[in-house]
C-alpha cells in the first residue's frame, strides 16, 4: 500500500502537468459512483492527506485511495480499463485498483490536517496528547492509526520503531516522556527520509529492519505478526527495547 510520501510524489507528479485549473474533458472508469459528475468540471486544486490523493473542485472533492494493489499512469494507460481517469486538452491521470468517492463541502471539516506526517500544518504536540488518550495501545499499532499518523504505513512503522529503538509490542502508558516524543518526531522525520530515497530510487536501500533477516548490527531481525491487526513486525530483539 503506498504510504504517505508516495502520495506526495503523485501529487508532485500530478502538478507538473499543470491542469490546474482546467476544465476535464472527459471522464472514464468502473468507479461505483457518478463519474460523469466531474466531466466539464474545472479543478480547483489537488491535495493529500495520508494515503489520501485528494482532486478538489469547487463544491466537492473526489478522494482517491490507492489500497494495496492500486496504480496509476500518467500520459499513458493500461490495456485494462481504469478505475476512473481523466482526459484534458493536452494530458491524462488514469487510476487502476483503487476506491473512489466523493466528500461535499469543505476539507476542513473532514480532515484534521495535524495529522498529516507530510502536511504543513502537523502538529507534534497534539500527536503526543492523542497518544496518551492511548496508553494500553501498543506502539506497532498506534503508528498505524490514520488519525494519529496520516500517511504512515508498515514501512515508517518497522524503520521508525528501529530508530528509536522501541520494540513494537511496547505500550504507550510505559514509554517515557522523551521516548514518546522521540517516537512522534521521528515519525515525521523519517517520512521525509523515505520521500527524498523514493525520488532517488534508493528506498529500499535504507531499509535497516523491513524485510531484512539481520539489522545493521548484525544481529538476527524477528518477523512477527504483532498488534489488533496482525500485521507484519521486523525487529531486532537486541536493538530494541519492549516498554511494558
Amino acid at each position: 500500500m503506498p504510504e504517505g510520501p508516495s502520495i506526495v510524489i503523485l501529487k508532485e507528479f500530478v502538478k507538473e502537468l499543470n491542469v490546474e485549473g482546467q476544465t476535464i474533458r472527459k471522464v472514464t472508469g468502473t468507479a461505483d459512483l457518478d463519474i460523469k459528475r466531474m466531466q466539464n468540471q474545472k479543478i480547483i486544486t489537488f491535495k493529500t492527506w495520508g494515503k489520501h490523493f485528494l482532486i478538489c473542485f469547487k463544491d466537492f472533492t473526489l478522494r482517491i485511495h490507492l489500497m494495496m494493489f492500486g496504480s496509476y499512469r500518467i500520459n499513458s494507460h493500461k490495456e485494462s480499463k481504469p478505475k476512473i481517469g481523466f482526459q484534458f486538452e493536452n494530458a491524462e491521470i488514469n487510476f487502476y485498483t483503487c476506491a473512489a468517492n466523493y466528500i461535499e463541502g469543505n476539507l476542513n471539516e473532514v480532515y484534521d490536517w495535524t495529522a498529516d506526517i507530510m502536511g504543513k500544518k502537523w502538529n507534534t504536540k497534539n500527536t503526543i496528547e492523542k497518544l496518551k488518550k492511548e496508553p494500553q495501545a501498543m506502539v506497532c499499532d498506534v503508528l498505524l492509526d490514520q488519525q494519529i499518523f496520516a500517511g504512515a504505513g508498515n514501512i515508517i512503522k518497522n524503520e521508525v520503531l528501529y530508530r528509536t529503538k522501541i520494540q513494537p509490542q511496547s505500550n504507550i502508558r510505559a514509554l517515557p516522556a522523551k521516548k514518546l516524543k522521540e517516537l512522534v518526531e521521528e515519525t515525521k522525520n523519517y517520512a521525509f527520509d523515505f520521500l527524498k530515497w523514493k525520488k532517488a530510487n534508493t528506498l529500499k536501500k535504507h531499509w535497516e529492519v523491513y524485510s531484512k533477516k539481520v539489522c545493521p548490527q548484525h544481529h538476527k531481525v524477528t518477523k512477527q505478526e504483532l498488534g489488533k491487526n496482525k500485521r507484519v513486525s521486523y525487529y531486532c530483539e537486541k536493538c530494541q527495547k519492549q516498554y511494558n
